[in-house]
């Protein structure tokens, strides 16, 4: 039986290689903080990995919900991120519904996605990624409900940066993200976005959208002041990294087909720095 220390020693490896946006953010918690992170990151990469990988199965996802559940008993499978995911949320009081919604939320992406409102794709980008935000202010440590709004829309922001930057790999495996009444009213169609036709029209949506992705920035804001001092460095790390990414999308003129727009080493250790002397 793998034990708690080597559980998170696991999830820690994983996240240094895996993590490419939020491990900079780790650096800046306390040492029990960056474990706990490294957990949730580790639990929530297999999750992804179950729905991206070839040959992605809902059998597989099925096993690995019945795994939570167990897990969040205190029961073990064999697979070496559970000791640590389970001394984490006990350790933090997470709420497991969280998981259970992002279990959830890539069940969905098994299947080609289309969205019609935004509203429905605000449901999706609270199962994937709200509902992160919502359990990692939990390791950053918040005194108030009102915190959880702020971490709800901050998840918002991050995903539909992420959807923005991934437009050609989704579409190439029949995910359109974008919800369909936008793509009506600019007049993109499905097909475009699978070619990487960047029209004019391809970019007067991607204009909306990335307003749209800095109006629950802007909103989200406020959380910074409501978590635990000693995490605020890396709250702003992060949100600071993936809002220059979308500084980064908008700087290329809405260029995401021809190469996947990223952040330098350089610039992510740089933002890291800066956290620290403010």
């Amino acid at each position: 039986m793998i034990t708690v220390d080597q559980s998170y020693q696991y999830c820690m490896k994983v996240a240094r290689s895996r993590a490419k946006n939020f491990y900079y953010s780790f650096v800046l918690l306390s040492a029990q903080q960056r474990k706990a992170m490294c957990a949730i990151y580790a639990f929530m990469r297999y999750c992804d990995d179950l729905s991206d990988e070839p040959g992605a199965t809902r059998a597989a996802v099925d096993q690995w919900r019945a795994d939570l559940e167990e897990a969040l008993q205190g029961r073990f499978t064999e697979h070496p991120v559970w000791p640590a995911f389970y001394h984490t949320v006990r350790r933090f009081g997470i709420p497991h519904d969280y998981f259970r919604q992002m279990i959830a939320g890539i069940t969905s992406d098994l299947e080609p996605r289309t969205f019609e409102t935004f509203e429905d794709l605000y449901g999706y980008c609270y199962q994937v990624a709200s509902v992160v935000g919502l359990t990692i202010i939990h390791i950053f440590g918040f005194d108030t409900r009102s915190a959880l709004p702020l971490a709800e829309k901050c998840g918002v922001a991050f995903q539909l940066t992420n959807i923005l930057r991934d437009i050609r790999e989704d579409a190439e495996r029949g995910r359109i993200y974008l919800p369909a009444e936008d793509l009506r009213r600019f007049g993109v169609s499905e097909a475009d976005l699978k070619a990487g036709n960047r029209t004019p029209e391809f970019l007067e949506l991607m204009r909306f959208e990335s307003a749209r992705a800095r109006g629950f920035y802007n909103d989200s804001q406020l959380l910074l002041d409501l978590i635990h001092p000693r995490s605020r460095s890396s709250l702003w790390a992060l949100i600071a990294i993936y809002s220059r990414l979308l500084e980064r999308i908008e700087g290329t003129n809405y260029d995401v087909f021809s190469r996947r727009v990223r952040l330098s080493l350089f610039e992510k250790s740089w933002i890291v720095l800066r956290a620290l002397s403010s």
